[in-house]
């Protein structure tokens, strides 16, 4: 082979070095931490309140739009936001004014308003954003093929993955146009709940 056929060869393989690195990142952070923490009771929830030896005083009651519910003898209460463990103790609290020595459980027993929560969200420049409940094992690809890829005005590799964590929310790139037409499935990240994936149109 000649000194020209080489110099082609190498010029070729310096132009594939000059390609913008993906800076991704090796460390993203799972929310996996977050998503176990104590439940906190929402709108919409189903509570199971049971006071022991006083069956008249148990009911099955749903969270309110306002976030109370009403239980015999306390009246209203409010349950939106608290645990599970924290409204049993206030409602307990009120009942020592009417019965001896009350003892109280309350059981989430329809979580209505944690499918809301951990729902994964796609917006921006894609065939139709959506708003779709968390399954353990998506990806970024998985969502935006289920709704039919990005638009010809997207600029998908300057897409962002929104997470939110327990320092905070951060930020992490994603390559969409990589992963979409080239395989390249570094920041083809697993989903979790809460995130939200943006992808941005094209500046011209």
């Amino acid at each position: 082979m000649n000194a020209k056929y080489w110099m082609i060869i190498f010029a070729m393989l310096t132009l594939a070095g000059c390609e913008t690195a993906r800076l991704v990142p090796s460390d993203i952070e799972s929310t996996e931490s977050i998503v176990n923490v104590e439940y906190k009771i929402g709108v919409g929830d189903t509570l199971d309140v049971k006071v022991w030896k006083n069956g008249e005083l148990s009911v099955s009651v749903p969270v309110r739009p306002d976030g109370n519910i009403s239980v015999p003898l306390v009246g209203d209460i409010k349950a939106e936001g608290a645990s599970a463990e924290a409204l049993a103790a206030g409602i307990t609290k009120k009942l020592e004014s009417f019965i001896r020595s009350p003892q109280v459980t309350v059981i989430v027993t329809n979580p209505t308003s944690s499918t809301y929560l951990r729902r994964i969200r796609l917006t921006g420049a894609v065939a139709s954003p959506t708003s779709i409940p968390y399954q353990k094992g998506m990806t970024v690809m998985d969502i935006v093929l289920m709704v039919g890829g990005v638009t010809p005005f997207a600029d998908a590799n300057d897409t962002k993955l929104y997470r939110k964590t327990s320092s905070g929310t951060k930020v992490y790139p994603v390559y969409l146009d990589d992963i979409l037409k080239k395989g390249d499935l570094q920041s083809n990240y697993n989903l979790m709940p809460n995130d939200i994936i943006t992808v941005p149109e094209r500046l011209f």
